[in-house]
């Protein structure tokens, strides 16, 4: 008799909880992570182990420059591990050189120096700073609050959030807080050890606050005056994030008074390496009288890891991609662009947003209240969080920054009917939550 109905296929393996027991059973809990199980991406896109398609809004946490696989950090990589991969820092080799001087010309006289994560290249700000008030005591460091600085101890020290805090105390001496943007909290809060001032140029995991022009000029002619250092942490706003290399030129463009603005370090990291684990700070040639530049000399700090050949091989391949397709002037048009359409849907859905933030590909939407808002209020869920479960729901991937934040990261290189088709996205969630 002829089979009309064909047998049922044997039921297919579940990749996704078979991940997700190896993560039960082998990984540190230290995450709290989204029940994703991702399997492969391409350009501003992923998909998971299902096969479902994402549209990627995040970033990898502001990571991934070029996006997913992109070919040219692949030839890159190849070719680079074709020739050295590794050689230590004892020795000399082109591609570090060669990426310093990019670096260097991008942002100002100074010197780099490389390392493997954004916490690690914050690290060395604080070490530098040290050193330069060493002699006379000096070796306190203000940072702001809200603030996000890595996950070490010297990291959450520096860190101005209390929730980062908790349980490692007693933390790293020399840190203290101050009102983000408030020059008046900033000069009264100097003491005779304070050496140095370190903020983020646009504030992410505090809630996409960008600093004023007021503030960046105020801190630098503060520390003029004081004899103090001024350092920014450059790990998620910077590398033409905010549509220039570093935020604070975006911020300071056009600015009267602004002509020749330097701080006195800088940390980078995340999109510097597109993926490929890398950080790097970069000291200002001269500060105060002192070749700043030069001061963590023979023996003083160290790396087993940073500025290798390969490492250098894609920072230097994605710096060649971003000025050959005009990518910062791509970010600077489109995000005006996209922050328009967050403003729109904040007033088309005002129950629901309060807010629209940020610059370039570092934007935000803020959040109002849990209670105020009708499909949240009963869950217990932050309604940042609530919202970014419902993107993925939608097919999107966003990143949630404190409670009332959504925070945008895109690549760089993404298209704008990609992002039109993201907005519309939220747009239904936004309306589904009213």
């Amino acid at each position: 008799m002829k089979e009309i109905v064909p047998t049922p296929p044997p039921l297919v393996h579940n990749a996704h909880a078979e991940i997700r027991d190896l993560f039960a059973r082998y990984v540190v809990p230290s995450y709290g992570r989204f029940d994703l199980a991702l399997s492969h991406g391409s350009g501003s896109e992923v998909w998971d182990v299902s096969g479902r398609r994402y549209l990627d809004l995040g970033g990898g946490i502001a990571v991934c420059s070029l996006g997913h696989a992109n070919s040219e950090i692949t030839e890159a990589l190849v070719e680079q591990s074709r020739k050295l991969v590794h050689v230590s820092n004892l020795y000399y080799q082109a591609p570090q050189g060669n990426l310093a001087e990019r670096l260097v010309r991008l942002i100002g006289p100074g010197r780099v120096f490389f390392c493997n994560s954004g916490a690690e290249a914050n690290e060395g700000l604080y070490k530098a700073a040290r050193k330069f008030g060493h002699d006379e005591g000096r070796f306190e460091i203000l940072t702001a609050w809200n603030s996000f600085h890595g996950r070490t101890l010297g990291g959450i020290s520096a860190t101005g959030q209390e929730k980062v805090k908790k349980g490692f105390e007693p933390l790293v001496p020399g840190f203290r807080h101050i009102p983000f943007n408030d020059l008046a909290a900033a000069t009264e809060a100097i003491s005779p050890a304070t050496v140095a001032i370190l903020i983020e140029g646009i504030q992410g995991e505090g809630g996409i606050t960008p600093a004023t022009a007021e503030y960046l000029l105020g801190l630098r002619r503060l520390c003029d005056e004081r004899r103090l250092l001024l350092l920014v942490d450059g790990v998620q706003c910077g590398h033409f994030r905010s549509g220039e290399f570093q935020s604070f030129q975006r911020i300071l463009s056009g600015v009267p008074g602004a002509e020749g603005f330097l701080p006195d370090g800088i940390a980078m990291a995340k999109s510097l390496g597109g993926g490929f684990p890398m950080g790097a700070f970069w000291l200002r040639e001269t500060a105060h009288g002192v070749r700043f530049g030069e001061i963590l000399g023979p023996g003083t700090h160290g790396t087993t890891y940073g500025g290798t050949p390969l490492g250098c091989a894609v920072a230097l391949r994605i710096l060649d991609v971003v000025e050959r397709d005009g990518l910062a002037a791509h970010v600077r048009a489109t995000g005006d662009w996209l922050h328009g359409r967050l403003e729109a849907l904040v007033r088309e859905f005002p129950t629901v947003a309060r807010g629209a933030r940020g610059l370039g590909f570092m934007q935000g939407i803020e959040l109002q209240p849990r209670e105020g808002i009708p499909g949240m209020a009963g869950s217990d869920k932050a309604p940042s969080m609530q919202a970014v479960l419902r993107l993925h729901e939608a097919g999107v991937l966003t990143i949630p920054s404190g409670n009332q934040i959504v925070r945008l990261l895109p690549a760089l290189n993404i298209r704008r009917t990609e992002l039109e088709e993201g907005v519309e996205r939220i747009a239904a969630v936004l309306r589904s939550f009213a």
